[in-house]
């Protein structure tokens, strides 16, 4: 991946085109204010879209909550043989 840096000023004059070339062209922007880096813009790729699949199971997981099947701090502290 490419990592180009720009001045916040460009930055927001073209924030669209700047986007839709990361994403088209993987290219990774660091966006500057006074030459200090201030703003990353990335490209997602499809391995950063998994969280989608951790919805099932955020929802297991609020149900249990509500359930009250859950674990004190001290219990998974001692589970795991950790000491507070």
């Amino acid at each position: 991946m490419t990592t180009k840096m720009i001045g916040i000023k460009k930055f927001r004059e073209n924030i669209t085109s700047i986007w839709q070339e990361s994403n088209d062209k993987k290219i990774r922007y660091i966006v500057l204010y006074h030459s200090t880096p201030v703003l990353e813009v990335n490209p997602i790729g499809d391995e950063e879209l998994v969280l989608e699949d951790l919805i099932p199971e955020v929802k297991k997981a609020r149900q249990q909550i509500k359930k009250g099947e859950v674990f004190s701090e001290e219990e998974i502290m001692k589970e795991f043989g950790l000491k507070k």
